[in-house]
């Protein structure tokens, strides 16, 4: 689950190495690599596996060991960390965790460690063996621990099951005798199991997760006596029982079903898009793990009547809300239905409910209701990067824009390799990069996803995207891959660095960011191919210009006044031209740019063959700018396309017009 380790195949691990280079791990007899994580180049690295359950490797630096990796870095993540039920809250002025018992338990006397129940006629069971039946010996109950709660297991494994009551999650777990407690998600009706063992409970879970623990009631005298008085009685009066807690227990399902005809999910079922019907409402799907489902008159009110607008896009507007239970959100309210905003809306809900990462904007709930469709979102109170960076509010710190870029950075390498399917968002722009407190960066809108199998090429048949962002591979049909985000990401990057839009219309001299004398700026402007008579600047170029001439310090934004240093600002413009080159393979996967972001993996030199393509476009855009002052609507720039085996002849596609190309044309 960490952002380091990249994810090649989905083989079971059964074999772990590490050398000088990274730590890996094998399938398939050894054969199949399935992940890796990069390390810092050592003489030698130490891998421990401690007794808690916590795993590290750590290297030589000079003659200290250099942590590189820990998993769980979260302490209460640990299996054990607070004993058997102990509840585990991070403590942030130590690395080791607070540990209490959750209500209606107390801590163990003697060397039990961890939580017993109170009552003392209750006690924690143990998972059965060949050896073992607690029904043999005991009642069994539920103990609730509380709302709010979770289990480091739930990170490594799906819910056993979706889509049922409380009740039902209990009957399983009453039923299995390796069960030992349940956890059970309101919102979207998922029931997960603690099997085999117990160990510790989160106290930092999901608001609408309650934790539910098995205890056995101590009754073997009373069984004992009742047995052998009424032997006959219970050998009849058992199966009758039976039989009408089994047909009680059909007669609910059959109501259940009969109701959920009636809604947009139905169990059991997949994503069915009928092409014939003109509403949704009577549609199918099932999503594992679905988020909370919202009526139209709940999102009305929680929105106050959709009254606070706080952004837009090119498939639908954003509105501020509070939920009864005070929880700010987000509501998305898509505005192009028809087939494909049909198909965009249930793969948005399919793609982010169903994944979870720190720096991915988390996806609440939904409505499908009466021709509407809307999602809701945590509420990131700091808004868009695009507002934060390009806006007249405080100028971001340089390590505030550290921190976004490598966010942004782990975010899109969990997309492209810590999923399942690989997860292409095609739309990376600063206005879906999104800040919340201490500018953490989370993404946000993948309705421009596509899930890719390993097999898949990921050949895309239409230009998805942003002026300003899209890849060269757009326009030559080659296939579209996790590449085309790491190029949208450089773009982003060098936007950190300068504080402005790549392709703003501003002059040469306005863009300038150090008082240069007027000889260099003269030089500047002869071999500089973007220059026009205007004076117009296509900033990615002139970031290429002052790396060939090692005048990082120009491309600052003016606006730090000094706070950033030469070698700060290198790092990002190498890393920025190393994610733009023209060839796909020729850039770095997102894995590769989290270790350079952090400091773990030496920064590559850009490759200078596959970067003159931004001298076409820097003259392209000089053009496109004339163009486009002389047409107070904007200009379309065609696109000529020549063969392939030939130099493509491209007027500035990512200038095509003042708006976004987002979806199909």
């Amino acid at each position: 689950m960490d952002s380091k380790a990249y994810k090649n195949s989905n083989y079971s691990v059964e074999y772990m190495t590490v050398n000088t280079t990274g730590f890996y791990v094998f399938g398939y007899d050894e054969k199949v690599l399935v992940y890796q994580i990069g390390l810092s180049v050592s003489n030698f690295h130490v891998v421990k596996l401690d007794f808690n359950g916590q795993f590290t490797i750590s290297s030589f630096s000079g003659t200290n060991l250099k942590q590189e990796f820990v998993g769980p870095d979260d302490g209460c993540q640990i299996p054990l960390a607070c004993g058997r039920v102990g509840l585990c809250t991070d403590n942030t002025l130590s690395s080791s965790p607070l540990c209490s018992c959750p209500p209606n338990f107390h801590v163990a006397s003697g060397n039990v460690g961890g939580c017993v129940p109170n009552d003392g006629s209750n006690s924690l069971p143990l998972a059965c063996t060949n050896n073992h039946s607690e029904s043999n010996s005991s009642d069994v109950s539920f103990l609730i621990i509380g709302y709010g709660v979770g289990y480091f297991g739930n990170i490594y494994s799906d819910p056993f099951m979706y889509g049922v009551n409380l009740s039902v999650c209990q009957g399983f777990c009453l039923s299995n005798c390796s069960c030992l407690g349940i956890l059970y998600r309101n919102s979207s009706r998922s029931c997960f199991m603690i099997e085999n063992e117990l160990g510790s409970i989160s106290n930092k879970g999901e608001e609408d997760m309650l934790g539910l623990i098995k205890v056995n009631i101590l009754t073997n005298n009373k069984k004992n006596s009742q047995k052998e008085r009424f032997p006959v009685i219970a050998a009849v009066l058992l199966p009758i029982v039976g039989m009408i807690l089994v047909m009680a227990v059909f007669l609910l399902i059959w109501r259940k079903f009969r109701k959920s005809k009636n809604q947009d999910v139905k169990l059991g079922k997949s994503i069915s898009i009928s092409h014939s019907s003109g509403d949704l409402d009577h549609e199918a799907f099932y999503i594992p793990g679905l988020p909370s489902r919202f009526d139209y008159e709940e999102l009305e009110v929680a929105t106050e009547n959709f009254k606070t607008l706080i952004g837009s896009g090119a498939f639908g507007v954003v509105y501020k809300g509070v939920l009864p239970d005070n929880n700010i959100v987000a509501v998305k309210k898509i505005m192009n239905i028809g087939v494909q905003g049909k198909k965009d809306f249930f793969t948005e809900i399919a793609v982010i409910g169903n994944i979870h990462h720190v720096n991915l904007v988390r996806l609440k709930g939904f409505c499908a209701q009466r021709g509407h469709r809307m999602l809701v979102y945590e509420y990131m109170n700091r808004g868009s990067l695009d507002r934060n960076l390009f806006g007249n509010g405080p100028v971001l710190e340089w390590q505030e824009r550290l921190d976004v870029a490598l966010g942004t950075a782990r975010g899109l390498a969990y997309l492209h390799s810590g999923c399942d399917q690989k997860i292409i968002h095609c739309d990376i722009k600063p206005e879906n990069i999104l800040l919340h407190d201490q500018f953490q960066a989370k993404i946000s809108d993948f309705g421009l996803s596509k899930l890719l199998s390993p097999q898949q090429s990921g050949l895309f048949t239409t230009m998805r995207g942003t002026r300003g962002y899209l890849a060269p591979e757009w326009l030559t049909n080659s296939a579209i891959s996790e590449k085309t985000d790491v190029y949208s990401f450089g773009m982003v990057l060098l936007e950190l660095v300068s504080g402005r839009k790549n392709c703003s219309f501003r002059s040469r001299s306005r863009s300038r960011h150090s008082n240069m004398d007027e000889n260099n700026s003269t030089n500047n402007s002869g071999n500089s191919s973007n220059s026009s008579a205007t004076g117009l600047v296509y900033f990615p170029l002139y970031a290429l210009e002052m790396h060939e001439q090692r005048s990082y310090m120009d491309l600052a934004d003016p606006r730090l006044e000094g706070r950033v240093t030469f070698d700060e600002v290198e790092k990002l413009v190498r890393i920025a031209l190393c994610c733009v080159h023209e060839e796909p393979t020729l850039r770095p996967n997102m894995v590769s740019v989290v270790g350079m972001l952090e400091g773990g993996t030496s920064l590559p030199q850009p490759r200078m063959e596959s970067l003159h393509f931004l001298r076409f476009y820097g003259r392209r855009f000089s053009e496109a700018s004339v163009i486009e002052e002389d047409n107070e609507n904007g200009s379309v720039i065609m696109i000529q396309q020549q063969p392939r085996d030939s130099t493509p002849i491209i007027s500035a596609f990512s200038y095509i017009s003042s708006q976004n190309i987002s979806g199909p044309r």
